[in-house]
């Protein structure tokens, strides 16, 4: 009974997607073949709403025994390059997806080609001369129909000798296209002879200078899925309108190959699902490499993008992304996801995993006035309370403290359970202490606080009593010094679909997205080689970032944690 229910409850959790999938499975369609793919075009570095498309492309081919393969559409050289393509490789591999075979659009030229000819001879596409902004002028609203071109009754014989033209180093980019001859009154834009052939003189990234004439996304991206067996054509919701021309090219592929009483089966299958959108941020990779060209950010990693390499850098772990998107799940329906519900998922992953050390980020100077001067003690600190196996290391204790300049408050609330005048509380792992003296400067500003300690209080020895408040700290002699780069939201407004016509969305930039500080930490947190964020205790998870030497530790503040004290 038990049983039956576990695999009930499965069931109601499929997605939509997964849903459609299993109907194809269950009416023996492509054999009862699954083969996803994922098809990045190679013209920026992968962000967090590829990552919505890779858990779902690779998620649907592990979960029904299928396969999942990796295509590059690398149909436009002048934005694509071999940087791009290593990245996303890296990306892929560091959510931890292992693709199946890799392949390229370009692979597929020749084929694309010939079935241009193919279309060519067939009355079914033609080489119209206008310009771009003539034909964008012809092509009607979704209320009224099309203007035809003067060229799409132009004979077959023509367009075939001018087509060979367009990929000539004689050709004139932007002086003629080649389009498919479809239906210029269709409600659906996209099937107004859309253009499917266009003249690129850019090298490209692997074929070089071999094609002058290269396809449009919407021309090679649904017949490479054909040429390669894929069953599922999974892509977000901007491509509903496509899916018609989609199917439609793909039939003139049946009909070429001579497959037309076998018409509906053994051919891709697009489904839609929504694309992931954070508040805070953007999605746009025009925009995203506007930023990196222009110097707003350090580059594609740096930790304020919604770049895979950026949350990486930031100390982001793959397993928390793909509990984020697990999350939020797949819809068709587009929705603004908040960047809290991601941070939280990063702070409940860490929180199970993550080194505790002991740091200082705004530091106030603790003399404990009746410890010997020179003496030392090592104290046990738990590595992770939330995984005893993860053990303890030491943290040195002695007479001089940094201790966070918020843990004191001279005249505090009543609720206010850290360090006060007159007040006792107990520094972590070690003894309780009380303040008796608060030493300024001349404008006032506190610079160093005298307590004296309770050696009958340490842990573990002497005679325990309890305190309602326990603050960490690091030894002044021992601690190190880091560079802190501290990190919050690239935008100021949540929503940055909606900015107003006037505005531009670079004038939404947050000018505190990047506050560099420093710190000092315990040592222990220059051995850690977890390759995770570390958790500074009560303060928040950081990250040693790439610029880091042991001369000059560098960490990036990855989330910060939740404080449980709130003025009253």
């Amino acid at each position: 009974m038990a049983i039956t229910e576990e695999k009930t409850v499965e069931e109601k959790n499929l997605s939509f997607v997964e849903q459609l999938v299993e109907q194809d499975l269950a009416e023996g369609k492509n054999a009862g073949r699954i083969q996803t793919r994922f098809p990045p075009e190679p013209n920026g570095y992968l962000h967090i709403g590829h990552a919505k498309a890779i858990c779902m492309d690779f998620g649907v081919a592990e979960k029904y025994n299928g396969v999942c393969n990796l295509r590059f559409d690398d149909t436009n050289p002048t934005k694509e390059n071999n940087e791009y393509v290593e990245n996303i490789l890296n990306d892929i591999s560091w959510l931890g997806f292992k693709w199946g075979n890799i392949y390229y659009a370009s692979d597929y030229f020749e084929k694309l080609w010939d079935f241009a000819v193919w279309m060519i001879k067939n009355g079914h596409a033609y080489i119209d001369e206008q310009t771009a902004e003539q034909i964008a002028e012809q092509k009607g609203t979704p209320t009224t129909p099309g203007v035809a071109s003067p060229y799409r009754d132009r004979p077959v014989e023509e367009s075939l000798e001018l087509f060979n033209k367009m990929n000539t180093p004689e050709a004139v980019e932007g002086s003629m296209v080649l389009r498919a001859k479809l239906d210029m009154a269709n409600p659906n834009m996209h099937f107004r002879d859309p253009i499917i052939y266009r003249i690129i003189h850019t090298p490209h990234h692997r074929t070089g200078t071999k094609w002058h004439a290269y396809p449009m996304y919407d021309f090679a991206h649904g017949q490479s899925d054909f040429f390669e067996g894929v069953t599922h054509s999974i892509c977000t919701l901007e491509f509903v309108p496509h899916r018609p021309l989609y199917d439609k090219f793909i039939d003139y592929l049946k009909e070429m190959r001579g497959e037309t009483e076998n018409l509906h089966d053994f051919r891709p299958r697009q489904i839609e699902f929504n694309r992931l959108n954070l508040t805070y941020t953007m999605m746009s990779k025009r925009k995203l490499l506007a930023l990196v060209e222009e110097k707003f950010v350090s580059g594609w990693d740096d930790p304020r993008m919604p770049t895979l390499s950026g949350m990486r850098r930031r100390g982001y772990s793959p397993e928390s992304i793909r509990k984020f998107i697990d999350s939020i799940g797949y819809t068709k329906f587009d929705a603004l996801n908040d960047m809290a519900l991601l941070e939280a998922a990063v702070r409940e992953d860490l929180n199970k995993r993550a080194l505790r050390v002991s740091a200082v980020l705004n530091p106030v100077k603790l003399v404990i006035t009746n410890y010997p001067e020179g003496q030392t003690e090592e104290m046990e600190a738990i590595n992770n309370p939330e995984n005893e196996a993860d053990g303890t290391h030491t943290i040195t204790f002695s007479r001089n403290l940094w201790i966070e300049r918020d843990d004191f408050m001279e005249d505090a609330p009543k609720k206010f359970f850290r360090l006060k005048p007159d007040g006792e509380v107990r520094l972590k792992y070690t003894y309780i202490i009380k303040c008796n003296e608060v030493i300024k400067d001349a404008d006032g500003n506190v610079v160093e606080l005298r307590c004296t300690y309770d050696p009958t209080t340490r842990p573990g020895g002497g005679e325990w009593r309890s305190v309602k408040g326990t603050i960490h700290w690091v030894s002044i002699a021992h601690a190190r010094e880091l560079e802190l780069r501290l990190y919050d939201r690239l935008f100021t407004q949540a929503d940055m679909s909606d900015i107003p016509e006037d505005k531009d969305y670079k004038d939404f930039l947050n000018p505190d997205s990047l506050v560099i500080g420093k710190g000092y930490a315990e040592p222990a947190i220059l051995d850690d080689n977890s390759g995770i964020a570390v958790q500074f205790e009560r303060v928040g998870y950081y990250y040693k970032d790439p610029d880091s030497t042991p001369e000059h530790p560098v960490f990036n503040r990855t989330t910060v944690l939740k404080d449980s004290y709130k003025p009253e």
